[in-house]
């Protein structure tokens, strides 16, 4: 009779069981290890384990485990094992129980491996698994499928008995299969990995938006065995997220602040309506875009859209581009040529920057706007013109009226429907949804897997001025695509101002940057005091208002964290009398002024 640790159990009949001797030669081999493995113990006893299951890494693992533990003496136990019957393929989870086998000399002989049947635990858990809402999976250390819940089977359409034994990559086709893979990196690094949102594959070849969370699984020695990743169905919120903005959208135009909903609310009577439409606001504020819907919307929308900025084009050039000119209107003029008037016939023209055509031009413009007919260059035939004509601006018309740069009689047949887009500093509100807008937008032309902006990034770009307005947004967000290889935008990834360098004062300039790491609070403070002084220019008032802190508390904070030493310089080398000792006007437009 075989001596057995008191430690160790005693195996039960139903236990599949095989002995071994020391050149690893299968010594025995019950019946219940011919059910559990598919093989015939008269076809694998004398023979080397090694050779007959050579080909399972998880074995290789238990081996290996096993050469230092049977030379010890030393008992192996819950040894976590998924075994492939080579007759039927069913898989059965299993724990391996492995008890050196003493001679008569008391040394290592051998060993009993025991494996138990772990399918009453298992479907314990596969009933709890089953009863979560969201989709559990695990994988081996071969990435193949071990276990695969209810949940997991509705979000992908697979199967639990067709997934499992498949590699993941092979059934989700994540979008961050790789170098990027959630669950690879749990396994490599040890470490859980947190809430990543990508998309899968649905069995029927359809995208699943999903949020992610991956975690390595050990055994009791704290050894990697596999992982475990659990995943969130998005689509109703992805659906949701559709519905709402499409009420925040006028064709292309995005959109939820009340000054734009206004705007929002007239753009289908504007489209109907024949009249001339002016457009002003700031560069980068989607000028073009509004016309472009009101042309959407309109009765001409089956008729061509053409656009002329003209701020872009010379003097010379703006007449015949624009109304075009004959054969021999001037050198190299050797055919006809039609202008931007003709090929929109019936549609809709777009004079963008109309506030810089010169006076020479708004004449023959002002013909067109008045009796609908225009010359082109080198003739004297006039020609009809049934174009609706839509102009945009960023400059103050009135202003180079009064100014005797823009023809007045121009400007009131222009502005017979005005819009004023407002500048995106005045619509922050608009700042997440335009964002999101973009991410989905970049993601689609480049095929990356950015699925949003992190709270930290959206935080700073939530502070910001914004002077190029949309553009400028959306200029930042391609720039953060160039960086991010996927999951969410971080602050690092956006570009100046907002990748403010580490500052380093006093003590700091003399460790350079050799400090890496984490950031302490203190040190995210003196940061964002910094970058907020610099937004503004160094003026404290200015800061202190886009910070929400009194002036003691940043004057004790610009202390604290020796910030002022730049600024002080600049204080002191100004004159005894102040520079603004000769404005007049109240205390209080004095101290406007300073700010």
């Amino acid at each position: 009779m075989v001596p057995v640790s008191q430690k160790s159990k005693a195996p039960k009949v139903t236990d599949a069981i095989f002995m071994i001797n020391a050149n690893w030669e299968l010594i025995s081999f019950n019946k219940a290890a011919e059910d559990l493995f598919g093989l015939k113990a008269e076809n694998v006893l004398g023979r080397n384990c090694h050779e007959i299951f050579g080909n399972d890494q998880r074995f290789a693992e238990l081996f290996s485990s096993l050469c230092p533990s049977i030379s010890a003496g030393k008992i192996v136990t819950d040894f976590n094992l998924v075994i492939e019957n080579t007759t039927t393929n069913k898989l059965t989870a299993v724990l391996a129980t492995a008890v050196p086998i003493p001679n008569t000399e008391g040394s290592p002989s051998g060993a009993i491996v025991i494996f138990q049947d772990a399918s009453s635990s298992y479907m314990c858990n596969r009933m709890i698994l089953d009863s979560i809402a969201d989709g559990v999976f695990t994988v081996d250390r071969n990435w193949k499928i071990t276990s695969f819940n209810a949940a997991a089977e509705s979000i992908t359409g697979w199967k639990r008995e067709d997934a499992i034994g498949k590699f993941c990559g092979d059934v989700f086709h994540s979008s961050i299969c790789g170098k990027s893979c959630a669950i690879a990196q749990s396994l490599y690094s040890g470490k859980p990995v947190p809430n990543r949102s990508i998309t899968i594959g649905h069995i029927d070849g359809s995208r699943v938006p999903v949020s992610i969370c991956a975690s390595p699984l050990t055994d009791h020695e704290g050894n990697i065995i596999g992982g475990v990743e659990t995943f969130r169905d998005l689509s109703a919120i992805s659906m949701l997220q559709k519905q709402l903005s499409k009420s925040y959208t006028f064709d292309e135009i995005i959109s939820k602040s009340a000054l734009m909903q206004r705007i929002f609310s007239i753009l289908p009577e504007i489209s109907r309506s024949p009249s001339t439409v002016l457009i002003l606001g700031e560069s980068g504020t989607g000028k073009e875009l509004v016309a472009r819907a009101i042309y959407h919307a309109s009765t001409r929308n089956d008729k061509p859209f053409v656009a002329v900025n003209c701020g872009a084009l010379p003097e010379t050039l703006l007449e015949s581009e624009l109304f075009g000119y004959k054969a021999g209107a001037f050198t190299d003029a050797k055919q006809d040529k039609q202008g931007r008037f003709a090929a929109a016939e019936k549609g809709t023209l777009f004079l963008d920057e109309i506030g810089d055509i010169p006076q020479s031009l708004q004449v023959k413009l002002l013909r067109v706007l008045q009796n609908k007919v225009y010359e082109p260059l080198g003739s004297n035939v006039p020609l009809k013109a049934d174009v609706r004509i839509i102009t945009a601006t960023n400059r103050d018309l009135q202003e180079l009226v009064s100014k005797g740069q823009f023809r007045e009689d121009l400007f009131y047949r222009l502005n017979v429907v005005k819009i004023h887009l407002p500048p995106l500093r005045e619509r922050m509100e608009d700042v997440p949804i335009l964002i999101d807008h973009f991410i989905k937008q970049y993601s689609a032309q480049q095929g990356k897997d950015i699925v949003g902006i992190s709270s930290g990034a959206l935080n700073l770009l939530m502070r910001y001025n914004y002077p190029g307005n949309i553009r400028e947004l959306e200029n930042i967000i391609e720039y953060a695509f160039i960086l991010c290889d996927g999951g969410f935008i971080q602050p690092e990834h956006l570009p100046e101002p907002f990748a403010v360098p580490a500052i380093k004062t006093g003590a700091d300039s003399e460790k350079g940057s050799a400090k890496q790491g984490l950031q302490s609070l203190e040190e995210i403070e003196k940061q964002a005091i910094y970058m907020a002084l610099e937004r503004n220019n160094w003026k404290r008032m200015a800061t202190c208002r886009e910070l929400g802190i009194s002036k003691d508390t940043l004057r004790r904070k610009i202390d604290r964290y020796k910030l002022e030493s730049e600024f002080s310089k600049q204080l002191d080398e100004l004159p005894e009398e102040p520079p603004y000792a000769h404005l007049n006007g109240s205390p209080q437009e004095t101290a406007k002024n300073l700010e």
